[in-house]
């Protein structure tokens, strides 16, 4: 499944991952902790002033005395629980980041369509169900179809499309970002889903946002998007 010659290229992968909005649950969190530990703070107060003020000959009904220390601890242990998930998440988030520099300088297969041209190569990798015709088509970066064609392609997984960057017309097209599409039909004209994936070497790792980002040829990806490592 080659235009021509097949390079290894270093593809660009497509599609950034917005980044997480963990600004937001970390102040509802905070805000929560400190409205339970105020709630706590106020019911301790409340209960001691009460039962010094009682009357020695009404003291307070023990079964309500009893429900109100119930509540005490329920607070209590609230507080704690909170305190040890503060922790886990902590250990949590250390864990990623351990895991996400262990990427550092590996080539990585996520899913993609847009792969890097780079010295007239770009490769992508075609999933197929079954044995199809599959029609290709590739753009540029501002939309412009460059090449077209298509291909008997069986049934497999991870199958490499090289191109060359030239187009239908014999035209070189100039290094960057093709986003390649693929429509499949089986031999009886049914419509075959075809998925494609990219491969990159990760390059760096931002720390700062939960959980880390790889940056891949300047795009960015979760742990978790990550499919394969090629090396």
């Amino acid at each position: 499944m080659t235009t021509s010659a097949a390079t290894t290229a270093s593809p660009i992968v497509s599609g950034t991952t917005p980044l997480p909005a963990s600004s937001s649950s970390s102040s509802l969190s905070s805000t929560s902790g400190a409205t339970l530990a105020g709630n706590f703070q106020s019911f301790l107060t409340l209960l001691t002033t009460q039962l010094k003020n009682q009357n020695p000959l009404d003291p307070l009904d023990t079964n309500q005395f009893t429900q109100q220390l119930v509540q005490f601890a329920g607070v209590e242990q609230q507080l704690k629980t909170n305190d040890s998930l503060s922790t886990l998440v902590s250990l949590q988030q250390t864990a990623q980041s351990t895991q996400a520099l262990g990427f550092v300088g590996k080539t990585a297969v996520v899913d993609g369509s847009t792969a890097a041209l780079k010295n007239s190569a770009a490769t992508w990798e075609l999933s197929v169900p079954t044995n199809s015709n599959v029609n290709i088509s590739i753009t540029s970066s501002t939309g412009q179809t460059v090449f077209t064609g298509n291909y008997s392609v069986s049934a497999g997984s991870n199958q490499p499309f090289s191109w060359n960057g030239k187009g239908n017309d014999g035209t070189q097209w100039p290094d960057g970002q093709y986003k390649l599409t693929a429509t499949a039909a089986d031999s009886a004209g049914n419509s075959v889903g075809v998925t494609t994936q990219i491969q990159g070497v990760v390059s760096s790792v931002d720390l700062t946002k939960s959980p880390p980002l790889l940056s891949i040829n300047g795009q960015t990806y979760t742990v978790s998007q990550i499919k394969s490592i090629a090396q």
